[in-house]
């Protein structure tokens, strides 16, 4: 039987695991101590938790422990990473490359750099929401020091050659940072066959906490320095201070061993429902989808509906269907999706998108029930 209202945004974030859950109950009460306590057992246990949950995230991912530095999400771990290698790196040049149609938490780092004299380039995105390699390596001067790339889009599901842009960074000396939080646990991510410098992900994406997150930093060919942006006791080998949140790292180590085994079934069963929604509804001719339906994440579908406006129909289906139309870092606007018109869809069509975010937890009877209701208005 359906439960209401549907939850069809998994986008923005992710129902926790139950079994996350159940990993992280223990350090909130038995196991409380402080990671960096280090003369009793209270923070000899915390610390051991945190290293094995150190050993989980790199696991999935492909990274060395020493490589992941825990921060509070993907938010911190972009301007970290921004904003570190801006300011480690700045003597050999100011010039960073992006690209539209990235999350917030970049652009506006972008923004907040170029006011300490950074020069940004952002580059274009192509109708199908890939961005043109040959004009990011025609992009690459002298004076560049990071190429910032997202690796799968999350308003379009939208999967960047990454192996190509890492390749291209490479071959010119410049540092190759991607944001993956809507990549990593959804498909394979692996650090080292991508050639990625350093990239960011987040816990609550993959049925984990909110408030944990990571920045991988590459630790050889190339090491990668950064400067910290946080100051005061040098926690994270000194890359981010601050008390450790020991229940949300032991519960994001759980997260990442879940998506490691479970992924390949998950993103089987989601790429097959997401797919049916997507049929039925392209059945209504008053449907269609943005974004390459080549490479992309197998849980998301960005769809566009004639003459209807998206927050109008998201207000209509809000009582049982939780949907978005973009970000839920600016859901809160109304603005058209920046990331739909910078592949050059229209204010009018973008406005009329719809982003659909499959889950872990999320049913073929719930499918159905979205397809009947969308395809009645």
């Amino acid at each position: 039987m359906l439960e209401f209202p549907i939850y069809m945004d998994n986008n923005a974030t992710t129902p926790m695991d139950p079994r996350v859950l159940e990993a992280m109950l223990p350090f909130f009460t038995k196991y409380f101590g402080n990671a960096s306590s280090r003369t009793h057992s209270f923070g000899w246990e915390a610390d051991a938790a945190v290293e094995y949950a150190r050993e989980q995230v790199a696991y999935l991912i492909n990274a060395e422990p020493q490589e992941i530095v825990f921060t509070s999400g993907a938010t911190e771990a972009d301007n970290l990473a921004l904003k570190g290698i801006f300011e480690m790196y700045q003597s050999k040049g100011n010039h960073i490359i992006t690209v539209k149609s990235e999350h917030k938490a970049v652009l506006d780092s972008c923004i907040h750099l170029e006011k300490m004299d950074a020069d940004i380039t952002y580059l274009d995105l192509k109708n199908d929401g890939l961005i043109d390699t040959e004009e990011l390596e025609n992009a690459i001067n002298a004076g560049t020091i990071l190429i910032s790339v997202m690796y799968a889009n999350n308003e379009t599901g939208v999967i960047q050659p990454i192996k190509e842009i890492a390749a291209i960074a490479k071959k010119n000396g410049v540092l190759f940072f991607s944001d993956a939080t809507q990549a990593v646990g959804k498909i394979p991510v692996d650090v080292i066959k991508d050639g990625i410098d350093l990239m960011s992900f987040s816990a609550h994406k993959m049925y984990g906490p909110k408030g944990a997150g990571a920045l991988y930093v590459r630790r050889k060919n190339p090491r990668v320095r950064m400067a910290a942006q946080m100051d005061g006791g040098g926690h994270e080998r000194g890359m981010r201070s601050g008390t450790l949140n020991v229940p949300g790292i032991v519960g994001f180590g759980k997260a990442c061993e879940l998506a490691r085994i479970e992924m390949k079934k998950d993103g089987e069963r989601m790429c097959k429902m997401r797919n049916k929604l997507e049929a039925e509804l392209l059945k209504t001719g008053r449907a269609f989808i943005n974004g390459n339906t080549e490479h992309r994440l197998p849980n998301v579908s960005n769809m566009s509906f004639k003459n209807v406006n998206g927050v109008d129909l998201i207000s209509l289906l809000n009582k049982n269907i939780a949907l978005s139309s973009g970000s839920a870092c600016t859901s809160g606007t109304n603005e058209p999706s920046y990331v739909l018109k910078a592949m050059g869809l229209t204010d009018e069509i973008a406005r009329s998108s719809l982003r659909f975010g499959l889950g872990r937890f999320t049913t073929e009877e719930e499918i159905e029930y979205t397809i009947e209701q969308l395809s009645i208005l």
